[in-house]
């Protein structure tokens, strides 16, 4: 169903990171959006989604789900803050297809539902529902590498 994308060797490095949805990942440098694509808000990979069920690709706390239930942010029990973006341009459907099952603060597992996106609405209302997944506190020696399909960060 999804795949284990990161084997980390520190215990704070979170051993495992779920890919938050299901489809092909793709280069960030691919997203059809300069902030995602020059990574100006953090460096990571988008995912060309064949469904819209959003999970928790960590055990951690959520830190925010926007207004508009676009987007999460989730912060890692190892301290890793990942943003998922759902779609491009999304903020504009003020939160039209979008159902969220989580709120700012909880606590949530790792495979747990954060949000549900309506991707046969949602795609004819936006540029393109490929989804970037950002993670905002890398270290700057840090990177993220995609190798058959599957997503590392390497220093």
């Amino acid at each position: 169903m999804f795949k284990n994308l990161f084997k980390g060797k520190k215990a704070e490095d979170d051993p495992t990171i779920l890919q938050p949805l299901e489809g092909e990942i793709v280069p960030l440098e691919e997203v059809p959006d300069p902030v995602f694509s020059q990574k100006m808000i953090g460096d990571g990979f988008a995912v060309k989604p064949t469904n819209g069920r959003v999970i928790s690709p960590v055990d951690g706390e959520v830190i925010s789900v926007f207004p508009t239930k676009h987007a999460v942010s989730v912060k890692s029990t190892g301290g890793r803050e990942i943003l998922i973006h759902v779609g491009l341009e999304t903020v504009s459907l003020n939160g039209e297809g979008f159902t969220s099952f989580v709120s700012d603060g909880q606590r949530v597992q790792k495979g747990q539902k954060l949000l549900e996106a309506d991707f046969d609405f949602i795609k004819e209302k936006v540029p393109s529902i490929i989804t970037p997944v950002i993670f905002t506190n890398l270290a700057e020696n840090e990177r993220v590498v995609i190798e058959n399909q599957e997503v590392k960060i390497s220093k």
